[in-house]
């Protein structure tokens, strides 16, 4: 028989911020996929980010649901201490860099979000990658099952 792991407080901490950030996400394509132009004119977007966005092949609409919905799902594995938790937001974190291919580098996207959207990019890519390491450090010290 083995002994129950401590749980340390910063799991949850972790885990919640983690659930929060990526129902950002998926709030923020569910909207997207549902309320479009409207939405984005909402969040200030210019007409130019507007049809880029709207412009979007349907199999880059696929990764960026994987990307937000899976990443929903890991932070859920994380806070229930579930393993798969890692692999959960590997796969989020390799929708996210399939997208950052998409844009800056087949579709031209670099020139039309600018500076902000890079920025924006980079933080998105610093949480998804964060979140992958605290989880897989987690597993290793056997808190997740």
């Amino acid at each position: 028989m083995t002994e129950a792991k401590t749980v340390p407080w910063h799991l949850w901490v972790v885990g919640v911020i983690a659930l929060l950030w990526n129902a950002y996400g998926g709030f923020d394509y569910y909207m997207t996929m549902t309320q479009g132009e409207a939405y984005m004119q909402s969040a200030g977007l210019s007409p130019e980010i507007i049809a880029y966005y709207m412009g979007m092949p349907g199999w880059m609409a696929a990764v960026w649901a994987v990307g937000v919905w899976v990443g929903v799902l890991a932070a859920v594995l994380l806070l229930l201490r579930m393993r798969w938790a890692v692999y959960a937001f590997l796969v989020s974190l390799a929708a996210f860099l399939v997208s950052v291919v998409y844009t800056y580098f087949l579709s031209g996207g670099a020139a039309i979000i600018g500076q902000q959207g890079m920025i924006m990019s980079a933080v998105i890519g610093v949480a998804t990658a964060f979140f992958l390491w605290y989880s897989s450090r987690m597993q290793k010290a056997h808190v997740l099952r």
